[in-house]
């Protein structure tokens, strides 16, 4: 049988760009190695969220004196916690599974495999099979970067966040390498469970990619919480639980690398003329390749590495390969996040430094000094999260911060950046305003429900 669409990896963008394609009446194949979901809902995601969850409701817990409420002989069960991780991910893997179980969807399990490509067919093998389809979607993903550092290799002491995940028990002690995203869900993660944590960040600051001022409300809380935050400081080597880093000797039981992922080309070996670009496949706005009948989408293309952009860019490509008019773009500038910290972190559009950055690149040095500066072309309103009476009600002895970045001449506003629980909720609202280019003058007219934390939103203009 010759297929529409054969789809290699079954994460966000693989199973979403399979149930639009076969919803549409296509013929539509999908190869998953491991399991449906991908590293997202399987070893990414959604386990660390659950295990997070636990985490909290243990730290409030331990912490509800200050409602007025006393908790004796709280304890928690690691190993109960992690069987609830499973029975999440296996419930949402089924879920997904019967998403797909249509006429037009056939999934297939195993390493898929690139044997030929020409402009009408792409041949595929997989368990010693081969299919052909019209078109191929490559969803292939990431995986866990692993530094060249020495001792890292074979070393029982070092985890990856799978092997984390796995864990059955906590580390007594753990080491994190890396400040990232990654890293400081599980810094949050053990540290509320109890277990002494260090990360070691080589850049100046954790989360090197959100807006500065929020991030370092999160660094001051998690400093004075007893987390050992290093940054500005480069792991040497690592002998055992012990790491050299900076000159200095930390140990440990256990060293979590957290520093990145990379794009994950296994089984592409035959498209030798996919144009790459630092590792990762390039895509146009619509996800097509350089090669005219084959796409890519997800973590593959080194784009934002979020489960969202990844089923965005699924549903666009697919879109493209429909011929749907109108043919539909992704705006990155339009992209949430979300940290899952303790308080969380959420985000959309330009930090600030992304904004004088931009600024001071279209203006020039002459047009900055005939303005009086890049501060002329851009304004910060910010405000406390306890402008909100609601998380005045439910974040007792937090302050947080809610910040909005407002283009100065067309009044349009450039991205938000909160933190402060729970902010993930409802960051949404805050990526339509960017998304949409709202002024500030029409968010004012939107009218948020009385009393919620969204409300922040409106306050702050």
């Amino acid at each position: 049988m010759k297929y529409f669409l054969a789809i290699i990896g079954g994460g966000p963008a693989g199973y979403t760009a399979a149930e639009k394609a076969s919803k549409a009446g296509k013929d539509v194949i999908l190869f998953e190695q491991n399991a449906v979901g991908g590293t997202c809902l399987n070893v990414g995601c959604i386990p660390t969220k659950s295990l997070l969850y636990g985490a909290k409701q243990y730290y409030n817990a331990t912490h509800a004196q200050k409602y007025g409420v006393t908790a004796e002989n709280v304890a928690f069960d690691f190993a109960a916690m992690q069987k609830r991780k499973t029975i999440v991910v296996r419930k949402l893997v089924a879920g997904i599974k019967q998403r797909l179980n249509n006429e037009h969807c056939t999934l297939v399990s195993g390493f898929a495999q690139v044997e030929n490509r020409t402009d009408e067919m792409v041949t595929i093998s997989c368990n010693g099979e081969i299919y052909e389809a019209e078109n191929l979607m490559i969803c292939t993903g990431s995986t866990n970067f692993v530094p060249p550092i020495p001792g890292i290799q074979d070393n029982p002491a070092v985890w990856d966040s799978t092997d984390a995940l796995a864990a059955t028990e906590l580390p007594k002690s753990i080491i994190i390498v890396g400040g990232g995203v990654i890293g400081m869900e599980f810094a949050t993660l053990y540290h509320e469970l109890g277990v002494p944590v260090t990360v070691i960040e080589a850049l100046p600051t954790i989360l090197p990619n959100l807006d500065q001022e929020v991030v370092a409300v999160l660094a001051d809380k998690y400093k004075k919480a007893g987390i050992n935050i290093l940054t500005s400081t480069k792991v040497e080597s690592i002998d055992g639980g012990k790491v050299t880093a900076n000159g200095e000797v930390y140990e440990a039981e256990k060293i979590l690398i957290s520093v990145g992922r990379r794009a994950n080309l296994k089984g592409l070996e035959a498209l030798n003329d996919l144009e790459l670009n630092r590792g990762a496949i390039i895509i146009d706005d619509f996800g097509k390749t350089n090669l005219p009948n084959v796409y890519a989408c997800g973590d593959v293309t080194g784009k934002i590495m979020l489960a969202h952009v990844a089923s965005r860019q699924a549903e666009v490509a697919v879109g493209r390969m429909l011929k749907q008019i109108p043919l539909q773009r992704i705006a990155y500038n339009a992209i949430p996040s979300v940290v899952y910290t303790n308080p969380e972190i959420a985000s959309v559009g330009m930090t600030e430094q992304q904004v004088r950055d931009f600024y001071t690149e279209m203006e020039g040095e002459a047009g900055l000094a005939k303005a009086g500066g890049v501060e002329h072309f851009y304004e910060v309103k910010k405000l406390p999260m306890t402008f909100s009476g609601r998380f005045m009600a439910e974040n007792e002895g937090e302050t947080g911060l809610c910040k909005m970045i407002v283009d100065s001449r067309q009044h349009t506003i450039l991205g938000v950046h909160m933190i402060g629980n729970p902010c993930s909720e409802f960051i949404g609202a805050a990526s339509v305003a960017v998304r949409m280019g709202y002024t500030v003058p029409e968010l004012e007219q939107v009218i948020f429900p009385h009393p919620t934390v969204s409300e922040i939103l409106h306050e702050v203009l």
